[in-house]
């Protein structure tokens, strides 16, 4: 099968499309012809070196987690999930090798769930990191409706799809990003306040009695800013620094494969309550430039990698 890998850690030319071995299915998991793929911060991250302290890697190492494609063989013991279903999936394992860029990839069920109908392949495969980790920390935080809740880093690719969670529990969202993207934020459904300084004054403005939840996606100072806005009994979730769960007694979240929560994000977006933003679509061979465009920070919404 063809494959993009690396043989090391590095830039984007480390990448190559070789050929390697179909991948053997074991018993809990379905081989996937893998339809598309997406790229997220920490597929880039990873090929850096930057998570080699906590996972262990295997090289040459196929990229990525995100995957949208078609059942094609099944393990030994996979009742859930049959030849020729139309699946999508965050197929993170315990280890780092066998990724999504590729024409096929051995799943765990546990990390599938049946694609949304009204998807294409290259919307499916943005959604299931991202759409996740909004799920989870917003399930952490335990958000409810008539809460405020604060999201930073709004108008990325995880608090896109957290804005628009939250919104469809009640929620009121008020939405930290860049003036470029307030217009958005809007159409999301959030109120949006401007990065830097002043950010805690804008935000009091819009709520004098403080915020419910913060959920913090990359937000600058966002747990140091957070005792300023929280109102009492307030919490919050941090993806990006575990000095929210250690110092302010919130949460610290790192998503995991869950084929509920991907069911549950499916039926938000049957229902047209959550919408899938694609930036790019780049061919497999084209790996190396997808990485590149979603290093950039230049894009609103996924870059996806059609195979």
């Amino acid at each position: 099968m063809r494959a993009i890998t690396y043989s090391r850690y590095g830039g984007p030319d480390v990448l190559e499309l070789t050929e390697l071995p179909t991948p053997k299915v074991g018993p809990d998991s379905v081989l996937v012809r893998v339809k598309a793929a997406s790229v997220n911060p920490v597929d880039w991250k990873v090929r850096q070196g930057y998570l080699d302290a906590i996972m262990d890697v295997e090289f040459p190492v196929v990229p990525g987690w995100d995957v949208a494609g078609v059942v094609e063989r099944v393990g030994l013991d996979t009742p859930e999930l049959k030849v020729g279903d139309e699946v999508f999936g965050y197929v993170r394992k315990d280890w780092v090798q066998g990724g999504t860029f590729a024409e096929l990839v051995a799943a765990p069920v546990r990390t599938l769930a049946r694609k949304p109908a009204s998807l294409s392949f290259e919307e499916a495969a943005a959604i299931p990191l991202a759409g996740l980790t909004a799920y989870q920390t917003i399930q952490r935080a335990g958000v409810s409706a008539g809460q405020t809740v604060l999201v930073h880093a709004a108008a990325g690719g995880v608090g896109g799809f957290a804005v628009q969670i939250a919104r469809a529990l009640g929620a009121r969202v008020i939405g930290t990003a860049s003036e470029r993207n307030h217009d958005h934020l809007r159409e999301l459904g959030a109120e949006p306040v401007a990065y830097g300084d002043g950010l805690v004054d804008r935000v009091r403005a819009l709520a004098p009695d403080g915020v419910d939840v913060i959920l913090d996606y990359g937000g600058t100072d966002a747990v140091a800013q957070a005792p300023q806005l929280l109102a009492a009994g307030g919490t919050i979730a941090s993806i990006v620094d575990a000095k929210a769960r250690d110092e302010l007694g919130g949460h610290y979240v790192w998503v995991r494969p869950s084929t509920a929560d991907l069911e549950a994000l499916a039926d938000l977006v049957a229902a047209g309550t959550v919408r899938v933003e694609v930036a790019q679509v780049f061919d497999l061979a084209d790996a190396a430039a997808a990485h590149e465009a979603s290093a950039s920070g230049h894009v609103r919404g996924k870059v996806v990698v059609r195979v």
